[in-house]
C-alpha cells in the first residue's frame, strides 16, 4: 500500500475514530486530542502496517492502547506518598476542598453510630476503615474471611439504615 493510499484510507476512518474516541473519553476536547495522537502514531508507524491487514482494526487498537496508556499515566501522576512508616501509596487528588463544619458534624455522628454497634461488627468494620484487608482482619480476629466480609457488609447496611436522615 502506498503512502497516498494509506493516508486516504486513514482519512476515511476519521468519523468512526472520532466516535470511538468520544466513547472512551466522554469529553469532546479529550476525544480530539486522542484522535490527533492516534493519527500521529499511525502515520509515524506506517512502515509497521502490513498492507493486507485491516487498517481500521489497526488504528482502533492504536487508539485504545493510547487511551489506556494516557489513563495509567494520569493515575501515576495522582499517586502520592503518604509518608507513614509503611510507606503506602495513596491515590488522592491534590486539590481537596477545606473541611466544612457540617461535614465534621456528620463525621462525628457517623462515628457515634459506629460506636453503638456490637463489638463483633464494630471491630472488623473499623479495621476495614483503617485500611486492613479482609484477609488481615480474618487472621487477626481468628475468623473466616467470609465471616469478615459478611460482617462488614451488614455493618454498612445497618449504618445506612441508622443514618437515613443524613
Amino acid at each position: 500500500m502506498t503512502a497516498v493510499e494509506f493516508n486516504q484510507q486513514l482519512i476515511k476512518l476519521e468519523d468512526k475514530l472520532e466516535r470511538f474516541a468520544m466513547s472512551l473519553t466522554s469529553d469532546h476536547e479529550e476525544a480530539k486530542d486522542l484522535l490527533q495522537e492516534t493519527y500521529y502514531k499511525a502515520l509515524a508507524n506506517r512502515d509497521k502496517f502490513i498492507g493486507y491487514s485491516n487498517l481500521k482494526a489497526w488504528t482502533f487498537t492504536i487508539m485504545k492502547n493510547t487511551f489506556i496508556n494516557n489513563y495509567r499515566k494520569k493515575q501515576k501522576e495522582n499517586t502520592h506518598n503518604d509518608k507513614t512508616e509503611n510507606n503506602y501509596f495513596l491515590n488522592q487528588a491534590e486539590d481537596r476542598a477545606p473541611v466544612r463544619p457540617d461535614s465534621e458534624f456528620a463525621i462525628i455522628e457517623i462515628n457515634k453510630k459506629i460506636q453503638e454497634l456490637p463489638d463483633e461488627f464494630r471491630v472488623p468494620f473499623k479495621m476495614f476503615l483503617s485500611g486492613y484487608k479482609y484477609k488481615e482482619i480474618a487472621d487477626q480476629l481468628d475468623l473466616k474471611i467470609g465471616t469478615v466480609k459478611s460482617r462488614i457488609f451488614f455493618t454498612r447496611k445497618k449504618l445506612s439504615e441508622k443514618l437515613q436522615g443524613y
